[in-house]
């Protein structure tokens, strides 16, 4: 996520990268949105919803900018070595002074065109071919501070993703088992609340249930932490197959329920309480900038990527208002739960026991194969922060303390709390604050600076965003600046009431 320049990898069509897009977009942040939304009023939840939908697109076209300025330094760098290398063999090939001279004198003649065709021909030199991962383009165009900071953002982002998995595997395995056994089979979905001190099967309660799961979760994938995950292609193919049939399936059947009558929401237009949170989910839930690079990428044909980006953006928004929607007018404001397939356990929602669980189960299949390599991801954003040029790890280091500071803090997390929403609200709010928001505005700025150094004002990007005033970037950063302060001053006016 965060490395080098790495491989390209097998091309695709510009519909292939939309539907990778719309499948990275649309994870785990769309099951505690439709409880978002119902805290925080379906007007308020609409509006902020397509306001930071826009927000991330224009993001979304600072990175792909960045991109481009770092493929064509990348390029310019290279043409500059093999000049370089050339003007050294000319010099020990023997040839006489006035070869020399007239040669170099040929040189320079031809290094005025070569600038100025580089001018000319940017659509030549901009065009993204080597994907460069966001850590590379932090390195090109930050100075040292700059590169730490996004390092740390990066990480804590990735701690949280980590915590949220971590609890939602548990979640859903405690609410599905404990609803099949003792007085209450089959009322996760009914309204009837529980208490973690609440007993699951004989003596053991809830939260015992849940912290047993988490166990049983950490020593089955934490092991992966310790190697490398690679090649999960049919993998994640398998999962974005389930993730879709999960999605219609809840989007039928809250249909159904309100087309019958069986309706029983009745939202609210604002809470402005609940913004904090939905706030966080939004921007959780429109993740997608750290991984650009590999998307955009292995496209073939780039020219309209802003105009397939802003169709993607567009079917996400119309998704997410349909998945949410669908859930409020269905369910209680008080029944919806933070992961919303597990409003679909209950027997009177559905009748037919393989669909219940399904769905009661689908979280755990899915999220239990990207936790493995999200783990690897932070583990390896650990060691690139840490390294030194031409150092080397003591083994110990590299096998033993790096995954172990991957994974025990967000196994500690989930261990002290499973309220998703406010995991998720809180990785959105800060870390993803920084990662959708902060670090392109900052990517795109720097970069346009470094591109006319090196090429000349007259230089134009061909993948130039099309929020290319410098408005734009002032801003984003504006709002960026501005929510970590209002989200921090709603937790600590809010405190007192937990």
């Amino acid at each position: 996520m965060a490395g080098g320049i790495t491989d390209t990898g097998e091309l695709y069509s510009p519909y292939v990268g939309l539907v990778y897009m719309f499948n990275l977009i649309v994870g785990t942040g769309a099951l505690t949105m439709p409880k978002a939304f119902a805290t925080a009023g379906w007007l308020v939840s609409l509006v902020l919803l397509m306001f930071l939908g826009f927000m991330s697109y224009m993001t979304t076209t600072f990175v792909v900018e960045a991109m481009a300025a770092a493929n064509a330094q990348l390029r310019w760098k290279r043409m500059e070595k093999r000049k370089e290398d050339d003007e050294d063999e000319d010099s020990s090939s023997g040839v006489s002074d006035t070869d020399v001279l007239l040669q170099d004198g040929y040189e320079r003649a031809e290094t005025r065109p070569i600038l100025s065709v580089q001018r000319r021909g940017s659509a030549n030199i901009f065009e993204i071919t080597e994907r460069v991962e966001m850590g590379q383009m932090a390195s090109m165009f930050f100075n040292k501070v700059g590169v730490n900071l996004f390092y740390f953002c990066i990480i804590i982002y990735l701690y949280g993703d980590l915590a949220i998995y971590a609890a939602a595997v548990p979640v859903s395995l405690m609410q599905v088992t404990c609803s099949v056994t003792g007085n209450h089979s089959c009322s996760v979905g009914d309204g009837t609340k529980y208490n973690d001190t609440d007993k699951c099967w004989g003596p053991i309660r809830r939260i015992d249930a849940y912290r047993l799961y988490l166990a049983a979760f950490t020593l089955l994938l934490g092991p992966f932490t310790f190697f490398n995950v690679q090649k999960t292609k049919y993998l994640q193919i398998m999962t974005s197959l389930m993730r879709w049939i999960a999605f219609i399936l809840m989007i039928i059947l809250a249909l159904i329920r309100i087309s019958r009558g069986q309706a029983e929401g009745h939202p609210s237009m604002a809470q402005l309480s609940g913004i904090r949170n939905l706030f966080g989910v939004c921007v959780y839930s429109f993740m997608c900038q750290h991984s650009l690079p590999s998307l955009i990428t292995p496209i073939s044909k780039k020219k309209h990527v802003n105009k397939l980006v802003l169709l993607d953006y567009i079917l996400i928004l119309a998704f997410y208002s349909l998945l949410s929607f669908t859930a409020i007018y269905c369910f209680r404001n008080d029944t919806l739960m933070d992961m919303y397939t597990l409003n679909f356990t209950n027997c009177k929602i559905i009748s037919v026991a393989f669909i219940r669980y399904f769905l009661g189960l689908f979280p755990v299949f899915t999220i239990s194969t990207n936790f493995p390599i999200i783990a690897v991801t932070l583990r390896n954003n650990w060691k690139t922060l840490f390294h030194r040029e031409g150092g080397t790890y003591p083994w110990v280091v590299d096998r033993i303390v790096f995954p172990a500071i991957t994974l025990i803090p967000p196994v500690l997390v989930a261990f002290c709390t499973h309220d998703l929403e406010s995991l998720v609200g809180i990785t959105g709010a800060y870390a993803g604050n920084g990662i959708q928001y902060l670090i392109p505005a900052f990517l795109a700025y720097c970069s346009r600076k470094d591109t006319q150094l090196v090429f000349g004002s007259g230089t134009v990007n061909k993948h130039l965003s099309p929020f290319r005033h410098t408005f734009w970037i002032v801003f984003v950063l504006i709002w960026g600046f501005s929510c970590f302060v209002f989200v921090t001053a709603n937790i600590v006016l809010s405190e007192p009431k937990l």
